[in-house]
């Protein structure tokens, strides 16, 4: 990766990270987005850390909350930059990108209700039944802030790497 694009891409990392401290609706963050560009674009054996870090950064501001949730929260988030290594680091297309959002969405799915189950609801089918269905409203938010994100975030990306190439091309003439 040039320099002028590991740059843009630090760039952008801290923007969305910050972002997450704007007020936004519950559920519709950047972070599952950071994940996927992350393990897209970035060094490959550290693109887990930036969602966690983000995270980190939000949550020190923010406050932080029960353990186990949390914990289950950052392994889904952890997990969106390994889908996007698997899956868009070598070739992004739109059907690629459309699986990547939904693996990515449904593993932080599965995280993080796993982890709400623990905590706040019985410990039988029934409750991790109900914990699953009370979290069906907040897969489809992530779903929906995750194809917003990631297409601002590979869009913007992708817009910087042409223009770069085009400035270039115009100081050799």
């Amino acid at each position: 990766m040039k320099k002028q694009n590991l740059i843009a891409s630090y760039l952008l990392v801290l923007v969305v990270a910050f972002s997450r401290l704007a007020p936004h609706p519950f559920g519709f963050t950047p972070i599952g987005a950071l994940g996927l560009f992350a393990g897209s674009y970035m060094h490959k054996r550290w693109s887990w850390c930036v969602p966690l870090v983000a995270l980190l950064i939000g949550d020190a501001i923010i406050g932080f909350y029960n353990p186990v949730v949390m914990v289950s929260v950052y392994i889904g988030f952890a997990a969106s930059a390994c889908i996007g290594k698997v899956l868009l680091s070598r070739k992004r297309t739109f059907v690629r990108m459309g699986s990547a959002i939904f693996v990515s969405a449904l593993i932080f799915f599965i995280s993080s209700n796993l982890g709400a189950w623990w905590v706040y609801y019985p410990h039988t089918t029934e409750g991790l039944l109900l914990c699953y269905l009370n979290g069906v409203p907040y897969f489809g938010r992530s779903m929906l802030s995750d194809t917003f994100y990631c297409a601002i975030l590979f869009g913007a990306y992708e817009w910087f790497q042409h223009w770069s190439l085009h400035d270039s091309d115009a100081k050799t003439i």
